[in-house]
Protein backbone atom coordinates (compact mmCIF):
# COMPACT_ATOMS: atom_id res chain seq x y z
CA UNK A 1 0.00 0.00 0.00
CA UNK A 2 2.69 2.71 0.71
CA UNK A 3 2.62 5.18 3.59
CA UNK A 4 -0.07 7.03 4.80
CA UNK A 5 0.03 11.04 6.18
CA UNK A 6 -2.35 11.65 9.09
CA UNK A 7 -3.26 15.43 9.46
CA UNK A 8 -4.58 16.41 12.45
CA UNK A 9 -5.89 19.55 13.43
CA UNK A 10 -4.48 20.66 16.92
CA UNK A 11 -7.82 23.74 17.77
CA UNK A 12 -10.82 21.36 19.35
CA UNK A 13 -8.12 18.25 20.30
CA UNK A 14 -10.77 16.54 22.45
CA UNK A 15 -12.49 15.59 19.17
CA UNK A 16 -9.48 15.23 16.92
CA UNK A 17 -7.52 13.43 19.10
CA UNK A 18 -10.66 11.07 19.13
CA UNK A 19 -10.83 11.29 15.16
CA UNK A 20 -7.00 10.47 15.19
CA UNK A 21 -7.72 7.43 17.06
CA UNK A 22 -10.28 6.02 15.00
CA UNK A 23 -8.01 6.40 11.78
CA UNK A 24 -5.13 4.69 13.63
CA UNK A 25 -7.52 1.84 13.98
CA UNK A 26 -8.38 1.54 10.51
CA UNK A 27 -4.83 1.85 9.38
CA UNK A 28 -3.60 -1.38 11.75
CA UNK A 29 -7.03 -3.08 10.60
CA UNK A 30 -6.23 -2.22 7.24
CA UNK A 31 -2.53 -4.05 7.94
CA UNK A 32 -0.69 -0.95 7.67
CA UNK A 33 2.24 -0.72 9.75
CA UNK A 34 2.33 1.34 12.82
CA UNK A 35 5.57 2.78 11.49
CA UNK A 36 4.45 3.83 7.41
CA UNK A 37 1.71 6.26 9.41
CA UNK A 38 2.92 9.63 10.19
CA UNK A 39 0.87 12.00 12.12
CA UNK A 40 1.44 15.74 11.87
CA UNK A 41 -0.17 18.26 13.61
CA UNK A 42 -1.45 21.61 12.62
CA UNK A 43 -3.07 24.46 14.42
CA UNK A 44 -6.60 24.37 13.31
CA UNK A 45 -8.33 22.99 10.46
CA UNK A 46 -7.50 25.40 7.43
CA UNK A 47 -4.22 24.69 7.91
CA UNK A 48 -5.05 21.20 7.22
CA UNK A 49 -5.01 22.30 3.52
CA UNK A 50 -1.59 23.33 3.57
CA UNK A 51 -0.17 20.30 5.28
CA UNK A 52 -2.20 18.17 3.10
CA UNK A 53 -1.19 19.56 0.14
CA UNK A 54 2.86 19.28 1.11
CA UNK A 55 2.38 15.67 1.88
CA UNK A 56 0.68 15.26 -1.58
CA UNK A 57 3.33 17.10 -3.32
CA UNK A 58 6.00 14.80 -1.39
CA UNK A 59 5.39 11.77 -3.44
CA UNK A 60 6.31 10.05 -0.11
CA UNK A 61 2.29 9.13 0.60
CA UNK A 62 -0.06 6.85 -0.83
CA UNK A 63 -2.63 9.14 0.78
CA UNK A 64 -3.19 11.30 2.82
CA UNK A 65 -5.98 11.49 5.38
CA UNK A 66 -7.29 15.07 6.56
CA UNK A 67 -9.02 14.90 10.29
CA UNK A 68 -10.54 18.33 11.80
CA UNK A 69 -13.75 19.74 13.87
CA UNK A 70 -14.98 22.80 13.02
CA UNK A 71 -17.60 24.31 15.72
CA UNK A 72 -20.76 26.48 14.98
CA UNK A 73 -20.10 29.58 16.57
CA UNK A 74 -21.75 32.79 17.11
CA UNK A 75 -20.63 34.43 13.94
CA UNK A 76 -19.70 33.56 10.40
CA UNK A 77 -16.47 32.45 10.78
CA UNK A 78 -17.44 28.91 10.91
CA UNK A 79 -19.07 29.05 7.52
CA UNK A 80 -16.20 30.21 5.85
CA UNK A 81 -13.40 27.98 7.63
CA UNK A 82 -15.35 25.00 6.56
CA UNK A 83 -16.22 26.08 3.12
CA UNK A 84 -13.02 26.95 2.26
CA UNK A 85 -10.79 24.15 3.96
CA UNK A 86 -13.38 21.80 2.20
CA UNK A 87 -12.85 23.52 -1.19
CA UNK A 88 -8.93 23.22 -0.86
CA UNK A 89 -8.59 19.67 0.22
CA UNK A 90 -10.65 18.85 -3.10
CA UNK A 91 -8.12 20.98 -4.78
CA UNK A 92 -5.62 19.01 -3.75
CA UNK A 93 -7.17 15.94 -4.79
CA UNK A 94 -7.21 17.45 -8.54
CA UNK A 95 -3.87 18.96 -8.06
CA UNK A 96 -2.16 15.84 -6.98
CA UNK A 97 -4.32 13.13 -8.23
CA UNK A 98 -3.74 11.12 -4.96
CA UNK A 99 -6.67 10.45 -2.29
CA UNK A 100 -7.71 12.61 0.24
CA UNK A 101 -9.94 11.17 3.15
CA UNK A 102 -11.59 13.63 4.26
CA UNK A 103 -11.97 13.21 8.13
CA UNK A 104 -13.39 17.59 8.84
CA UNK A 105 -16.28 17.07 11.14
CA UNK A 106 -18.71 20.24 10.84
CA UNK A 107 -20.69 20.24 13.57
CA UNK A 108 -23.10 22.62 15.67
CA UNK A 109 -21.93 21.78 19.40
CA UNK A 110 -19.28 20.04 21.07
CA UNK A 111 -21.78 16.86 22.15
CA UNK A 112 -22.13 16.05 18.61
CA UNK A 113 -18.55 16.72 17.65
CA UNK A 114 -18.02 13.66 20.50
CA UNK A 115 -20.22 11.66 19.01
CA UNK A 116 -19.00 11.51 15.47
CA UNK A 117 -15.79 10.88 16.88
CA UNK A 118 -16.43 7.43 18.76
CA UNK A 119 -19.78 8.06 20.23
CA UNK A 120 -23.09 6.69 19.05
CA UNK A 121 -22.53 8.31 15.09
CA UNK A 122 -19.62 5.83 14.98
CA UNK A 123 -15.86 7.52 14.13
CA UNK A 124 -15.51 10.00 11.31
CA UNK A 125 -11.79 9.32 11.61
CA UNK A 126 -12.11 5.90 11.34
CA UNK A 127 -14.26 6.09 8.52
CA UNK A 128 -11.98 9.07 6.64
CA UNK A 129 -9.11 6.58 6.72
CA UNK A 130 -11.21 3.63 5.40
CA UNK A 131 -11.93 5.81 2.24
CA UNK A 132 -8.26 6.97 1.70
CA UNK A 133 -7.51 3.48 1.67
CA UNK A 134 -9.51 1.77 -0.40
CA UNK A 135 -9.44 4.80 -3.10
CA UNK A 136 -5.90 3.99 -2.78
CA UNK A 137 -6.35 0.50 -3.59
CA UNK A 138 -8.52 1.21 -6.63
CA UNK A 139 -5.82 3.68 -8.25
CA UNK A 140 -3.23 0.94 -7.55
CA UNK A 141 -5.11 -1.95 -8.88
CA UNK A 142 -6.26 0.48 -12.02
CA UNK A 143 -2.57 1.86 -12.74
CA UNK A 144 -0.84 -1.99 -12.38
CA UNK A 145 -3.54 -4.24 -14.30
CA UNK A 146 -6.04 -1.60 -15.91
CA UNK A 147 -8.88 -3.85 -14.25
CA UNK A 148 -11.74 -2.92 -13.78
CA UNK A 149 -13.38 -2.65 -10.31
Amino acid sequence: MGRVAIVVSRYNEVVTGRLLEGARACCVESGIADHDVDVLWVPGAFELVVATDACAASGRYACVVALGAVIRGETPHFDFIASETTRGLGQVVLTHRIPVGFGLLTVDNLSQGRERAGGTAGNKGYEAAEAAIRATDLLQQLRTDGARP
